[in-house]
């Protein structure tokens, strides 16, 4: 009889929920499987490329604008070295019967005979005696031995003189 009773109450136990609508892994479905669980809506993958492409045109352009300006910058600061060496292997090339001292103004001229001359006088201080001299430019003398362009006569240019 014991044995009877045991078969009696596995018959008895009657599973309620329908195995055809229970899910044996239910994190791996792509939407939620219980009512209260999180509603999942599939996205649209073009909407979501076609955000993050413009994020990183718009962050890539930004960057390579600023990259941009940094190298405008350093072009800038180049081409001032360069106009400094220029001036300054020109003005090496006069007679020069003085020390230049550093961040001192100094004026350069041409003389009657076509030679250079740098000297501690302006071009409106020489007066008569200086009527023989063309005035080219007044310069600078930086710490670093190269000549800063202070003035400089129009119809001159260092440029042309050194080619």
């Amino acid at each position: 009889m014991s044995m009877t009773n045991n078969e009696d109450k596995k018959k008895k136990i009657v599973n309620p929920i329908d195995i055809d609508k229970i899910a044996i892994n239910p994190h791996l479905l792509p939407y939620a499987h219980s009512v209260g669980g999180a509603s999942i809506k599939p996205e649209d993958k073009g909407k979501l490329k076609g955000r993050a492409l413009s994020a990183m045109n718009q962050q890539t352009d930004m960057q390579l604008s600023q990259i941009y300006e940094q190298m405008q910058l350093l072009a800038t600061q180049a081409q001032k070295i360069q106009t400094r060496k220029v001036i300054s292997d020109y003005i090496y090339q006069t007679e020069l019967r003085f020390e230049p001292l550093i961040n001192h103004v100094y004026h350069l001229y041409k003389k009657a005979d076509q030679k250079l001359m740098l000297s501690l006088i302006e071009k409106n201080a020489w007066g008569k005696s200086g009527s023989s001299l063309h005035f080219l430019a007044s310069v600078k003398l930086l710490a670093d031995h190269t000549w800063e362009l202070i003035d400089q006569d129009p119809d001159f240019d260092f440029f042309e003189q050194n080619s």
